[in-house]
């Protein structure tokens, strides 16, 4: 398990990504890399006891992760009032169904948002995870957090 967090309140542009800027929880077991003060985590596709010469291209496995997140979303003083929306996005597409949709009625109206996604990873391949503002105006984003976490693998210490 891996939990990333940003508590500060931030503006977040429309199709940027929201920044997590502190590690409550890393993973220590390479899955899941992050740089502190961006927005993007890197998922591997490593499975064990997997023959080396299998690539990406081999879609027989796959790593899956469960990603939950949540947050409160508002408008910015200046904002217009209106539907605000953030969504998942893989290797930079935005996944349709981890859409999360508010409609505040004044500015500085904080919503909580919360949305958990299974993400597969073929085997060997990595993929490129970010929570992105998908409205058309910026937005403030406050007590952001991600858990990512791989339910496939059984770990025993």
């Amino acid at each position: 398990m891996a939990e990333y967090s940003a508590n500060a309140l931030q503006l977040v542009n429309p199709g940027e990504s929201i920044v997590f800027t502190t590690t409550p929880q890393p993973c220590n077991r390479g899955f899941v890399r992050h740089r502190e003060g961006s927005g993007n985590f890197l998922l591997s596709g490593w499975i064990p006891n997997q023959n080396r010469r299998r690539c990406c291209c081999n879609r027989v496995r796959q790593a899956n992760y469960l990603v939950d997140f949540g947050a409160n979303i508002s408008i910015p003083e200046g904002g217009t009032v209106g539907e605000i929306s953030v969504a998942f996005s893989l290797d930079g597409s935005t996944l349709p169904d981890t859409t999360m949709t508010v409609t505040p009625a004044a500015v500085d109206e904080a919503f909580n948002i919360s949305r958990a996604t299974n993400v597969g990873v073929w085997t060997g391949c990595c993929e490129s995870l970010t929570i992105r503002n998908i409205s058309d105006q910026a937005i403030q984003v406050e007590n952001a957090n991600v858990v990512i976490t791989r339910p496939d693998l059984t770990l025993s210490y």
